[in-house]
């Protein structure tokens, strides 16, 4: 029965990311699939949107104003009520050094940019606990 229910369910995204090129691209790619998507372009605003919206998975770039995608990822695992949401960094910034601070930040996927659409559907149902399409 809870299997149903999630078919129906209506899954969000919180897209952080000053690109609006990339937010546009990834906001189009994500309803396409089926989720809303709402959009934050630096860490303060990331933050507000977390306890606006309550999202179901987070796409976090490293590099934002104000607060960049490491403290905000620290600042989502302190929050009991946001512990358990998942957190996918979304960056262009590649290295072994930049995914190990994502992933000690508490990130639990590090994706980067380009990034193929299909493949970001693929990570996002998984974390989300969700079968493939």
């Amino acid at each position: 029965m809870a299997q149903e229910t999630d078919r129906h369910r209506t899954w969000t995204i919180l897209v952080v990311d000053d690109d609006t090129v990339t937010t546009d691209l990834a906001k189009m790619f994500l309803e396409r699939h089926g989720f809303t998507v709402v959009v934050a372009n630096d860490g303060e605003a990331a933050l507000e949107a977390l306890d606006e919206v309550h999202p179901d998975l987070v796409l976090l770039d490293v590099i934002i104003p104000k607060l960049d995608g490491f403290e905000v990822c620290r600042r989502i695992r302190a929050r009991d009520d946001l512990r358990n949401v998942p957190v996918l960094m979304f960056t262009a910034r590649g290295l072994t050094r930049d995914i190990e601070a994502g992933r000690e930040a508490g990130a639990d996927e590090y994706i980067v940019k380009p990034f193929s659409g299909r493949a970001l559907v693929a990570t996002i149902r998984r974390h989300l606990g969700l079968p493939p399409e």
